[in-house]
C-alpha cells in the first residue's frame, strides 16, 4: 500500500465578516477495492466481492454483461427505480453518495439501506481517496462540473482495471446512467458509454412496472411553448425582490374547500396573504415556501364564499375561466373586516413535495397510459402521471411521487411508487393514515435490533445497588383495557405524626419506567426513538417507539415483576399541599396492574380493605383536591369525549364504537401525572435555569376565527 496526499485549499467567510483561507490534507491510496469479482488484482475478501464476475445484462441497448455507474440527478431523482429489485451490479461512488447526502438527506439514507442490502449488489466505490480516480477542481470550474469530471474519470479507470483483469478479453463493461446532456456529450468524446436512465429502464426486459417509477423529467422554466402559467422567477430574481421590500417571503397554505384558493403568511400583515385562481397560486402545492407579490390595497379582496372541488375528468392542458368558478366581484369596500390582502405567486423558494397516498382516475380513452391521480388528501392538486398498469391499479390505494410542475401542464407531473392496497381494505387504509400523516412504521433496522439487551434479561444486582430499593412498596398501575406498555405507575401511604398545621402527611410516587437504561445517546436505537417520537395507536394496531422487547416487556410496569424506574415522590398533607420532594432511580415492583374500571371498583368496594385498596383512595381523594387548586389557578379543561372501539376476539375487526367512560380514576393518574411534570419543571428550573424551557401559548390572532365568527352568525340568523 502506497499513501499520498494532497492539499485541498478553500475561502470562507465567519460571522465577522472576514475572509479566511482553510487548508487541509486529502490523503490517498492505491489499494482501495473495485469490489469487482471479474478482478484477479484487488486483495479482496470473499465478503467484498459485491459485483457479480459475470452480471447478466437485462437491458436490450447493451447485450453485454456491464456494471452501472451512476450520476446524482439520476439517485436523486429515480431513487423509486433504484430501490426495485431488478436493477443490481451498480457502483456508487464516493462523489455521488456525498452530493446525494448534501443535497437531501432523506434521500441519502434511502441509498445507504440499498447499499446494505447485500442482496443489490450495490458497491460503494471510494473514488475521492483513490490515487487513479481524485481529480483537483480546476480554477474557475464549478463544483458540479468538478464532479462530473470525477465521476467519467472514475467510469474510465473502471473500464481499464477490469480489462488488465482479465485472461480472456472478457470483462464487464462500464456503462454511466446520467440525464445530463452535456455530461453525456463528453463521455462519449471520451469513449465512456452512456445512456439516460429513461432509455435504460425503458429497455429493461419484462420492466413494466419499472417503467411506471420513472420520474418525469423537469422542463426548463424558460420554455413558454403553449405555456398556461407565468415563468418562476429565478433565486437571484427572488432575493433581490425579497431584499428590497418588493416581494415577501411565506408558506403556502391550500384550501380545503376551494382547489382554486389559497393563503400565505407572511411578516408585516396581520392577516394571511388570499391567492385566487390558477395564475394566482402558479402552481404552488401546499406546504411550498414561495414568493408573493402584494397588488395595490384597491385590488384587495374577500376569500370566497363558494365550495369548489376540481371533479372535472380530465379538462386536457387547458385552464377554466376562472372569473366565473370564484365569482370575482368587483373591488371592495376596504372598510369591510373580511377584506384581505391579496397577491400572486411569483416564485416557488423551496419545494416541501413528498409521496401521496390516493386513487387513479383512469383516463377514458383506450389503452391510453397516460392518467390523473387524486390525493386523499383535499389541498393537494390532481397529478398527471403514466402507468400500464391502470386496470389492476383502478381499484387500488396508491403511492405516487412529484416530478414536477412544467409551465404548459394543467396538473403536475408524477410517477407510480406502489400500491397498497384495494380500496377500503382495512391494512391499506390504515397504511394510507400513516404515511399522509408521515408516521415512521417501517420494521426496526438490524443496527436497532442490535442495541436490545437479550431476551431473558434480568436487573443485575450491582444495577440494584446503584438505586433506591422501592420493591417493598404498594405500587399499581392504572391504564386503559388491553394496555400492554405500561409506563407509569403510583404509590400512596400514609406517614406518621403530623403536620405542624395538624394535618395528616402522605407519602405518593409517581414511577416512571427508566427506558434510558436500555436507550443510550446517540446509538441507533436511541436515534430510531428519536425520529419516532411516540407509539402511535390505530385501531386493532399499535406502531412502537421502540421495539416490543422494551414498549411491552422490558420498560413495561408489570404486576409482579421487578422492573427499573424513575421515581418522583412527594411528601404531601391531605390538603394536597407539597411539604418536599425527591427525584431517584429506583427499582420496583409493581402490586398490580389494573384498569380503570378495576381501580374503581376497588375504590368503591368498602368492604375492601388492603393496601391497593387503600392507596388508591388515598391518591383519588389527594387527586381531586389538586384539580381543585388547578382549577381555581386558571387551568382549563380542554380534553374532547374519546371513543373506544370493540373489537371481534378472531377476525380483529372492529364491531362496535362507543365514547369511553370517563371514571374518577382516570382524573386521578391525569392528577398526578400532571404533577410530577410540574415537580420536575420546577427542579429543572431551579437547577439548571440556562436549559429550561417554557413552552408558551401566546393568544391566537383574531382572522384564526374568522370562518368560525362568519359560520357562528349564520346560526343566529
Amino acid at each position: 500500500m502506497t499513501k499520498m496526499w494532497t492539499t485541498k485549499s478553500f475561502l470562507t467567510k465567519t460571522k465577522r465578516g472576514n475572509i479566511i483561507k482553510i487548508v487541509r490534507e486529502h490523503y490517498l491510496r492505491d489499494d482501495l477495492l473495485c469490489g469487482s469479482g471479474a478482478c484477479n488484482v484487488c486483495p479482496h475478501k470473499d465478503d467484498e466481492l459485491v459485483l457479480e464476475e459475470k452480471p447478466e445484462s437485462i437491458c436490450t441497448l447493451f447485450d453485454y454483461p456491464h456494471y452501472l455507474i451512476l450520476d446524482t440527478n439520476v439517485v436523486l431523482h429515480q431513487i423509486d427505480v433504484l430501490e426495485e429489485d431488478a436493477l443490481k451490479n451498480v457502483i456508487i461512488l464516493q462523489t455521488v453518495l456525498e452530493e446525494v447526502k448534501h443535497q437531501n438527506t432523506a434521500m441519502y439514507q434511502r441509498l445507504l439501506e440499498i447499499i446494505n442490502n447485500k442482496k443489490r449488489r450495490f458497491y460503494s466505490f471510494v473514488n475521492e481517496h483513490h490515487k487513479d480516480t481524485y481529480i483537483e477542481r480546476e480554477p474557475g470550474e464549478k463544483q458540479n462540473d468538478r464532479n462530473d469530471r470525477a465521476i467519467r474519470k472514475a467510469c474510465a479507470w473502471y473500464e481499464t482495471h477490469l480489462s488488465i483483469c482479465s485472461v480472456d478479453g472478457k470483462f464487464p463493461k462500464i456503462v454511466l446512467l446520467t440525464d445530463d446532456e452535456n455530461n453525456r456529450k463528453i463521455a462519449v468524446e471520451e469513449g465512456i458509454v452512456c445512456c439516460t436512465a429513461k432509455d435504460y429502464v425503458e429497455n429493461v426486459t419484462g420492466a413494466i412496472g419499472l417503467i411506471d417509477k420513472l420520474s418525469k423529467n423537469v422542463i426548463p422554466e424558460t420554455c413558454s411553448r403553449d405555456a398556461l402559467y407565468p415563468a418562476h422567477l429565478t433565486p437571484s430574481q427572488i432575493h433581490e425582490g425579497i431584499r428590497n421590500g418588493k416581494l415577501y417571503q411565506g408558506t403556502y397554505r391550500a384550501s380545503r374547500d376551494n382547489f382554486l384558493e389559497g393563503t400565505a403568511v407572511v411578516n408585516g400583515f396581520e392577516k394571511p396573504i388570499l391567492l385566487q385562481g390558477h395564475i394566482g397560486i402558479n402552481r404552488a402545492v401546499d406546504g411550498d415556501t414561495i414568493a408573493v407579490e402584494i397588488f395595490p390595497e384597491e385590488e384587495w379582496r374577500r376569500p370566497s364564499d363558494i365550495v369548489l372541488e376540481d371533479k372535472a375528468d380530465d379538462p386536457g392542458d387547458q385552464l377554466e375561466e376562472e372569473a366565473v368558478l370564484l365569482k370575482v366581484a368587483e373591488p371592495v369596500d376596504k372598510s369591510d373586516e373580511e377584506v384581505t390582502p391579496t397577491g400572486k405567486v411569483v416564485g416557488i423558494i423551496r419545494r416541501k413535495w413528498r409521496q401521496y397516498c390516493g386513487i387513479l382516475m383512469r383516463s377514458k380513452f383506450p389503452g391510453a397510459v397516460r392518467h390523473l391521480f387524486t390525493p386523499a388528501e383535499k389541498t393537494i392538486p390532481r397529478v398527471r402521471i403514466e402507468t400500464r398498469q391502470s386496470d389492476v391499479l383502478a381499484m387500488q390505494r396508491i403511492l405516487v411521487a412529484l416530478d414536477s410542475w412544467p409551465r404548459n401542464s394543467r396538473y403536475p407531473l408524477g410517477h407510480f411508487v406502489r400500491a397498497l392496497g384495494p380500496i377500503g381494505n382495512k391494512d391499506a387504509e390504515n397504511e394510507v393514515i400513516l404515511l399522509e400523516h408521515d408516521v415512521p412504521h417501517a420494521r426496526f433496522s438490524e443496527a436497532v435490533l442490535a442495541c436490545l439487551p437479550p431476551n431473558d434479561w434480568t436487573i443485575p444486582e450491582e444495577e440494584i445497588k446503584k438505586r433506591v430499593d422501592l420493591r417493598s412498596e404498594c405500587i399499581c398501575s392504572v391504564d386503559p383495557p388491553g394496555c400492554t406498555d405500561i409506563d407509569d405507575a403510583l404509590h400512596a401511604k400514609a406517614l406518621p405524626g403530623k403536620t405542624g398545621d395538624g394535618l395528616k402527611r402522605y407519602e405518593v410516587g409517581v414511577h416512571i419506567a427508566d427506558v434510558t437504561h436500555f436507550v443510550r445517546p446517540n446509538t441507533a436505537l436511541d436515534k430510531e426513538a428519536a425520529s419516532r417520537s411516540t407509539t402511535v395507536y390505530l385501531v386493532g394496531r399499535r406502531i412502537d417507539m421502540v421495539p416490543d422487547l422494551l414498549s411491552s416487556n422490558l420498560c413495561s410496569l408489570r404486576g409482579g415483576e421487578e422492573r427499573l424506574a424513575f421515581s418522583c415522590v412527594w411528601e404531601i398533607d391531605e390538603n394536597a399541599n407539597i411539604i418536599h420532594t425527591k427525584f431517584h432511580k429506583s427499582v420496583i415492583k409493581s402490586a398490580a396492574a389494573m384498569t380503570y374500571e378495576e381501580a374503581q371498583i376497588a375504590i368503591d368496594d368498602k368492604s375492601r380493605n388492603d393496601k391497593v385498596a387503600s392507596s388508591l383512595r388515598i391518591l383519588n381523594a389527594l387527586a381531586k383536591k389538586l384539580n381543585r387548586k388547578r382549577l381555581d389557578n386558571g387551568a382549563l379543561s380542554l380534553s374532547s369525549p374519546e371513543i373506544r372501539f370493540q373489537m371481534d376476539s378472531e377476525t380483529h375487526e372492529p364491531v362496535e364504537v362507543a365514547a369511553k367512560k370517563i371514571l374518577e380514576t382516570n382524573s386521578m393518574v391525569e392528577e398526578f401525572m400532571l404533577l410530577a411534570n410540574i415537580s420536575v419543571a420546577e427542579k429543572l428550573a431551579a437547577e439548571f435555569p440556562q436549559c429550561a424551557m417554557l413552552r408558551r401559548h401566546p393568544a391566537p390572532p383574531p382572522a384564526n376565527f374568522s370562518t368560525f365568527l362568519k359560520a357562528a352568525k349564520q346560526q343566529v340568523r
